[in-house]
């Protein structure tokens, strides 16, 4: 059996833009680049995960960024936002699960668990009561994990990666 690692979860601060922008392209590279071209990663990478970027979301107010650290190193990160939910979105007061990312050396090790349990608190805590996302249709690993935590497929997005536009899935849950 695989050891639980101790978890540490705080929240992102501004001081956090550099950490974020590199963990964000890191995790994201190392979920996506084995189906996507070189070319289309890199231009999402480039305009979502540099500090500016980073330090402007970390700046809005309806965004939470929740940092999972093992032994004072980052593991893993999730966003959640507080804005207008897509359209399929039915259950009452909504919060956007952005993004949950871990760092591929700590996948299956609970570092994700964690995280979401966190983002579900953090949620609640704010008077949420739905949590929803979008998820890759080709990303079955992801799908499942979100299943184990009784997310439900109510519908889809499109999401634009380089010059490919995507299509995801659109799940939640009620908190």
């Amino acid at each position: 059996m695989t050891e639980i690692p101790a978890v540490t979860i705080r929240r992102g601060t501004l001081a956090d833009a550099a950490l974020l922008s590199e963990l964000g392209a890191r995790t994201f590279s190392e979920t996506f680049a084995a189906d996507n071209t070189a070319e289309d990663l890199a231009a999402y990478v480039a305009t979502s995960f540099n500090v500016a970027q980073q330090t402007s979301e970390l700046e809005d107010p309806g965004s939470t960024f929740l940092i999972a650290e093992v032994d004072g190193h980052a593991a893993g990160y999730a966003k959640l936002h507080d804005g207008e939910p897509e359209k399929s979105v039915e259950g009452a007061k909504p919060i956007e699960l952005v993004r949950l990312y871990v760092s591929h050396d700590w996948l299956g090790r609970g570092v994700g668990q964690q995280l979401m349990s966190a983002c579900i608190d953090e949620a609640r805590q704010a008077g949420h009561e739905t949590i929803w996302l979008g998820v890759w249709e080709r990303n079955a690993r992801a799908q499942a994990f979100y299943q184990k935590w009784s997310f439900r497929a109510v519908g889809e997005h499109m999401f634009q990666l380089g010059a490919d536009l995507q299509r995801d899935i659109v799940m939640e849950r009620a908190l």
